[in-house]
């Protein structure tokens, strides 16, 4: 496994630092795959019109709630990965470091905050 160690001139991120983002992407992983499984279980079923509209409803509110958390649990894995390969750290588009406290924060970023707000205002 190779570990690098990101050096930006203001912050670097510590073997400490990366073991701590480790297990902060392996709890929410665990979180998200809990979220999906509570997520799949079925609804209770309703029996007037009434409380059909609102399980209605709150079925949609799952489906979106599982997507996101979908999204999510990818982002984590995928960070998992970079972790394992060695490129934690190193920011998808301009092949910079991601600053410490940008990891501190979103664990799971892929972008530093620069090429981050680019993509952002692209949209």
């Amino acid at each position: 496994m190779n570990h690098q160690i990101i050096d930006d001139r203001d912050s670097a991120l510590s073997i400490e630092d990366f073991a701590a983002l480790r297990a902060n992407l392996h709890e929410q992983r665990l979180f998200r795959h809990e979220q999906l499984q509570q997520l799949s279980a079925p609804a209770p079923s309703r029996a007037d019109a009434r409380l059909d509209r609102q399980a209605a409803s709150q079925i949609e509110v799952r489906v979106q709630l599982a997507a996101y958390a979908r999204m999510v649990l990818a982002d984590v894995e995928a960070a998992l990965t970079r972790m394992d390969q060695g490129h934690y750290g190193t920011c998808r588009l301009c092949r910079g470091p991601i600053t410490r406290e940008r990891l501190m924060i979103v664990p799971q970023a892929r972008y530093c905050a620069r090429c981050q707000q680019v993509r952002e205002a692209g949209r």
